[in-house]
């Protein structure tokens, strides 16, 4: 249960980084809004791992940055400025589904129906909770926001495929400085110079970079590292549940009877995924013996390359 506390920390932090990218931050400079929330959030995390990649992490760096960090936080941002919160989140809410689906052949975790069944539970809290009647959904809006949700859950797959020997923060901080980089000069090019911050904007676009994605993500891949990549997905349901109870206590709305059996169904969602886990944890998925492993009782000594 520790891990699901620490991974919960990622979508409870996203799900106050929609509520701070609307208010305080520019919305018509996507390409520096998420260049100045990857490349900051990477180089805290460099200062505290300072570590350089090595050998295939120098191209692995540069594929995660670009699915985790480059794109999915532009198709995000796009996404925001073409639909209401609730349908852009919605369609999010269809990730733990996809991640378990995508985990199968890289991962070699197979769905189960009970994650099945509670991932369907979830959404369609998300769905009871968030389609109120909002209307202003346009196309390229659902297709961008659906492009953000393919993309991420690729990506946390494969950084929950390569970085099982890798330090957590080291790895996350690669992929957010590559995605920085990667975005810096494309967000020149067609945005031009970057844009005047205000005092409240650069204090914003801090909140941004350590709290909504330097600590997100930590958490968040170090919960792929530890519990099967359906379970950290179903966690991920916790995101638009954070934006509701934001917008009731901190902008004035009023959480409907609607709302809250969506809610209550997300939560049901959440911990039936946790409980239909455990027995399993405890067994097939037990840490494994350092010794029997390193030194298996017919294999020879491995010798340590220089």
């Amino acid at each position: 249960m520790r891990w699901v506390a620490l991974t919960a920390v990622a979508p409870a932090a996203w799900g106050t980084n929609y509520f701070v990218t609307h208010e305080y931050l520019p919305a018509d400079r996507p390409l520096y809004g998420a260049a100045l929330r990857a490349l900051p959030a990477g180089l805290v995390l460099l200062a505290l791992r300072r570590q350089r990649p090595r050998g295939a992490w120098w191209w692995r760096s540069a594929v995660l940055g670009l699915l985790n960090m480059s794109v999915f936080f532009v198709l995000v941002y796009v996404a925001s400025q073409l639909l209401p919160t609730s349908i852009a989140s919605t369609v999010m809410a269809a990730s733990p589904l996809t991640m378990m689906l995508i985990a199968w052949p890289l991962v070699s975790e197979r769905p189960r129906t009970a994650g099945l069944a509670a991932a369907a539970i979830g959404l369609g809290g998300v769905c009871l909770m968030l389609l109120t009647g909002v209307k202003g959904a346009s196309v390229p809006g659902v297709l961008a926001s659906a492009a953000a949700m393919l993309v991420s859950s690729f990506g946390h797959i494969l950084t929950k495929r390569w970085s099982a020997d890798t330090d957590v923060l080291a790895s996350t901080a690669w992929q957010l400085t590559a995605g920085g980089l990667f975005l810096l000069p494309v967000a020149a090019a067609v945005e031009g110079p970057p844009p005047e911050l205000s005092t409240p904007t650069l204090l914003a676009f801090g909140y941004v970079a350590v709290v909504a994605t330097a600590l997100a993500f930590a958490a968040w891949f170090t919960g792929l590292r530890h519990l099967p990549a359906g379970t950290v997905g179903l966690i991920g349901l916790l995101n638009p549940v954070t934006g509701v109870l934001l917008g009731t206590a901190v902008a004035g709305e009023v959480l409907t009877l609607q709302q809250l059996c969506g809610l209550v169904l997300v939560l049901a969602g959440v911990v039936l995924g946790q409980s239909k886990r455990t027995g399993r944890r405890d067994s097939s998925q037990a840490p494994p013996d350092p010794v029997s492993d390193v030194c298996p009782a017919q294999a020879p000594l491995p010798t340590r390359s220089p």
